[in-house]
């Protein structure tokens, strides 16, 4: 499903769903809350990215809770983005499909049963926008229910059957406010788990490397495209996937390909298959063999990462591939604009996240479920002259270049 009918869906059906079972959780006395916690279940169906900046929560509940079991329920689409952060087995990993709605609800109802045959002890929601994972979580069985509350805000309904209530803080980095969500579950305050938030973002451990790796990776690059060899290469991704809002200007990446390789850098285009028109305008613009199309190249997400180690710079939208970034050594810069780098930045110190203050930027939150006003005339993003991104590209790869990386 696109976005459009997936909001559409969430709206017509969720609500009566939520306030049913809203009405089910406090008619029907449920299973009393463990002594120990040791069956652990966090739901987190958004995009490939959001599972990046959950790895710290991950470490948090690893170190809470040592001894316990955890699971995750996440699309079926987003299953790739696990194999590099190791921290669920795969046994462990729950998916539903997100692209139907028959496929959905068949999952969903398949989800929930083996869910309650585990006996789960407590479930954390890191949704704050569908609220399908609201109702899988409330119908997991779980006595311990952690999730983001709106208390007298506005919009946002998921339900009142949460009973570990977490301020959602629009203030603060979405990494941070899910490891309060795993703080939350043994927590006795209102709102739940009032912790000091470090200023510094959390870091995350380098993606594990199997041995001859990055090596096979380089070999099979320069076999395809022998004339990038032995050039400081640049990626370029151009597409914005299900939120074509959120796409810094075709020209713009043009103009900084054009650029790149008049100085002599190599540049390659990354993204999915469907990204191939994109490629195909930077590759007709640019004209020259120095500028080479890997849309579709890489078969797994694992893959793109690992090709990312022999890159020196990333410029991409704001999505998936800027939060693998920051578990390889590339430097990179993600082009905000509808969202902010203030909640959803990457958490790598090689990371520029640029953004613009325009005034009605970011328009996507959690108040309007991700539905923006806009015309779809981004300003916030058309605001970034390719001169800017050219000029911290520059100072990136001249650093590296000095540091001999």
């Amino acid at each position: 499903m696109n976005i459009d009918r997936q909001l559409w869906v969430d709206r017509l059906v969720g609500p009566p769903l939520c306030w049913l079972l809203t009405l089910a959780h406090r008619l029907r006395r449920g299973r009393a809350e463990p002594r120990e916690v040791r069956r652990i279940l966090v739901v987190l169906l958004s995009e490939m990215g959001a599972l990046v900046l959950a790895r710290p929560m991950f470490d948090r509940l690893r170190e809470r809770y040592p001894s316990a079991t955890v699971y995750l329920l996440c699309s079926e689409v987003n299953r790739p983005a696990l194999d590099l952060l190791g921290v669920i087995e795969p046994d462990r990993v729950i998916t539903i499909r997100t692209k139907s709605i028959g496929g959905l609800a068949a999952d969903s109802v398949a989800a929930v049963r083996r869910l309650r045959a585990l006996a789960i002890d407590a479930v954390l929601d890191l949704e704050l926008f569908a609220r399908v994972s609201a109702i899988l979580a409330g119908l997991s069985g779980a006595p311990i229910r952690v999730g983001f509350h709106r208390y007298t805000q506005e919009g946002l309904y998921r339900g009142d059957f949460v009973n570990r209530r977490v301020l959602y803080n629009p203030y603060v980095h979405i990494a941070q406010q899910f490891v309060t969500l795993a703080d939350a579950i043994a927590s006795t305050d209102t709102p739940k788990a009032k912790r000091i938030v470090s200023p510094a973002p959390p870091q995350l451990p380098p993606l594990v490397m199997r041995p001859g790796e990055i090596d096979a990776a380089r070999d099979a690059l320069y076999r395809r495209h022998p004339a990038i060899a032995g050039r400081p290469l640049v990626f370029l991704n151009p597409g914005a996937g299900l939120l074509p809002i959120r796409a810094w200007p075709l020209e713009s990446f043009v103009s900084v390909a054009q650029d790149l390789v008049g100085r002599g850098y190599a540049v390659a285009v990354v993204g999915v298959q469907a990204d191939r028109a994109l490629a195909d305008a930077i590759q007709q613009a640019c004209r020259s063999e120095r500028c080479v199309d890997l849309t579709g190249y890489t078969a797994t997400v694992r893959d793109l990462a690992v090709l990312m180690h022999v890159a020196d710079l990333l410029i991409t939208n704001d999505g998936g591939p800027g939060h693998f970034a920051a578990l390889t050594p590339i430097d990179a810069i993600v082009l905000f604009g509808p969202e902010t780098p203030i909640l959803y930045g990457s958490l790598s110190p090689r990371v520029v996240n640029l953004h613009k203050p325009i005034s009605c930027s970011p328009c996507l939150t959690a108040y309007n479920h991700r539905h923006s006003p806009c015309d779809g005339d981004n300003v916030c993003l058309k605001s970034i002259a390719p001169a800017e991104v050219l000029a911290i590209a520059y100072e990136r790869l001249g650093r590296r270049a000095q540091s001999g990386i």
